[in-house]
């Protein structure tokens, strides 16, 4: 079964001829599939069969019997199971050791519709749609509605269950919501209609919705079976919805970019597997498997402790650096700041201590051997330089950081300073990316090179790990690339600044291994 390019770039995505495989049939109307990051199995629900189901490598097999007619599920980043139940018009999670808790039911007195498909937020907030579906007889449990209106809803971090959630939406602007899904950094969230057939976009203000439009309109087709329904926003901001046919993939200005064939009504989809490059879609009886070329939005539940390699695009590891395996294709070498003034002795910041805590790690060395692997293998090897122009026009002066810069008269173009640490200089093939920030995106070219170079997932090394670095890899584990820190490669003033950054904060955001065990995974 052929899939359908209707612009290149869907290629980057699938192989128009991947084959889409049946992992499992005779059901009687599946939904809401979703992946165990750590014990990587499936689940799905058999909506109308009320039965929840679990595939794994031993097959199928029943997991509840009933399941409150449960419908779209996931994770929180503790791997409580959250679900959308019709027949109790409910969202509930279930603890790991199976405990139920129903988190939201009412709104303003009135029972909700029947919740049906949910997303997390990486702030813990609880996003859902809240169509009516449940009310009908077979996918649910015929019965009056209350509410007389059809919402999107939130239940904020810290959400008390039984406490009434937030309406983010007009409540008479939905007829039938449906799917919804983030984008990688969670600035849109995107809500398709299967009634109106169409996907609306919304700017995500904090705890509020702004600016919502219409992303996506006309998705139905006379000729084929299939509606807007499940959703979800890959790794690199591409929507992919449930649609005649199969699934319709859109890139982030909403164009339609191609189409996967599937041979059942499809309600509903979601990415597994060890290296998170398999695309699980329930389809009315069926489960159908595919393989694609990208992963999935980085999701809270994805960076669970003891979850594949933590992070769904590109690594798999089982928990131990020996395991690890990087696809090469998919990689870029960053090394910042790595410059005379930074990390060497006589550089403007040697007081700091950070010449000391640089050779301690062996950074310039370790990123050296790394650096020649990743050009042996064409990894992309982009230098990041904090440069100041030589009267620091536009550098401002918000913070100490900035204000020790002009004080030590740091980091000027063309000085000694501001050029690369001896062993690290930049060669033909690399590139080089100037900044005035601590972040190696802000203000920068950056993500032009990565989307160029078609590249997901990043290595990062360099100074300062409890600045430069940390704050380069919280903000690319939000945009949904893959951090990966090989700490002996990154080096700060001290080692217990060091240790707390590691330790802390980056466990959060990114893989934590060291040089050799990416030398060693790169193929």
């Amino acid at each position: 079964m052929a899939h359908e390019a209707l612009d290149p770039a869907f290629r980057r995505l699938i192989d128009e001829h991947a084959p889409v495989i049946q992992a499992g049939s005779g059901f009687d109307f599946t939904e809401g599939p979703i992946w165990h990051p750590v014990d990587q199995y499936l689940l799905f629900s058999d909506m109308p069969g009320d039965v929840r189901r679990r595939l794994d490598r031993a097959g199928v097999r029943e997991v509840m019997r009933p399941s409150h007619k449960g419908n779209g599920m996931t994770y929180d980043a503790d791997l409580n199971l959250l679900v959308c139940e019709h027949s109790t018009s409910s969202v509930t999670r279930f603890s790991p050791d199976g405990r139920r808790e129903v988190l939201a039911s009412h709104y303003e007195g009135r029972e909700l519709n029947s919740p049906n498909d949910i997303c997390v937020k990486s702030d813990g907030s609880i996003w859902f749609t809240d169509p009516w579906y449940g009310r009908m007889d077979g996918f649910g449990i015929e019965r009056p509605r209350e509410l007389g209106w059809q919402g999107v809803f939130r239940l904020p971090p810290g959400h008390r269950p039984g406490d009434e959630p937030q309406l983010v939406v007009d409540r008479y602007l939905f007829t039938m919501p449906n799917g919804l899904c983030f984008s990688p950094d969670e600035s849109l969230l995107y809500v398709n209609d299967t009634e109106q057939a169409n996907i609306r976009v919304y700017d995500v203000a904090g705890d509020r919705l702004a600016n919502g439009r219409i992303f996506a309109s006309g998705i139905k087709d006379s000729l084929l079976p299939g509606v807007p329904d499940g959703m979800k926003c890959d790794a690199q901001g591409n929507v992919w919805c449930t649609a005649p046919g199969g699934l319709w993939v859109y890139d982030r200005s909403g164009k339609l970019i191609g189409k996967v064939s599937i041979p059942e009504l499809p309600a509903n989809l979601h990415w597994g597997g060890e290296d998170w490059r398999t695309l699980y879609v329930c389809a009315s009886t069926s489960v159908y498997s595919v393989k694609v070329k990208v992963g999935p939005r980085n999701e809270p539940f994805m960076r669970a402790r003891g979850a594949t390699a933590v992070q769904p695009a590109t690594v798999s590891a089982n928990g131990a650096d020996e395991a690890l395996r990087l696809d090469a294709s998919r990689c870029a070498l960053i090394i910042q700041d790595m410059q005379n003034d930074v990390v060497m002795e006589g550089g403007a910041f040697a007081d700091s201590g950070s010449p000391v805590h640089c050779r301690e790690q062996n950074a310039i060395a370790n990123i050296a051997r790394l650096a020649e692997r990743c050009r042996q293998l064409g990894v992309p090897v982009i230098h990041v330089h904090f440069v100041v122009p030589p009267d620091a026009r536009g550098l401002t002066l918000n913070a100490p950081l900035f204000e020790g810069v002009i004080d030590n008269n740091a980091l000027r173009r063309g000085s000694w300073g501001a050029a690369a640490v001896a062993g690290l200089e930049p060669r033909e093939s690399d590139h080089v990316v100037e900044k005035m920030r601590m972040s190696a995106w802000e203000g920068t070219e950056l993500e032009t090179i990565l989307k160029a170079e078609g590249r997901d997932m990043i290595i990062q090394t360099g100074a300062w790990t409890n600045m430069s670095i940390e704050h380069t890899a919280r903000t690319g584990a939000d945009k949904g690339y893959v951090m990966v820190i090989p700490e002996d490669g990154c080096s700060t003033m001290n080692a217990d600044w060091h240790n707390a950054s590691i330790n802390y904060a980056l466990q959060n955001v990114s893989l934590v291994t060291g040089t050799d065990a990416v030398i060693a995974a790169l193929r």
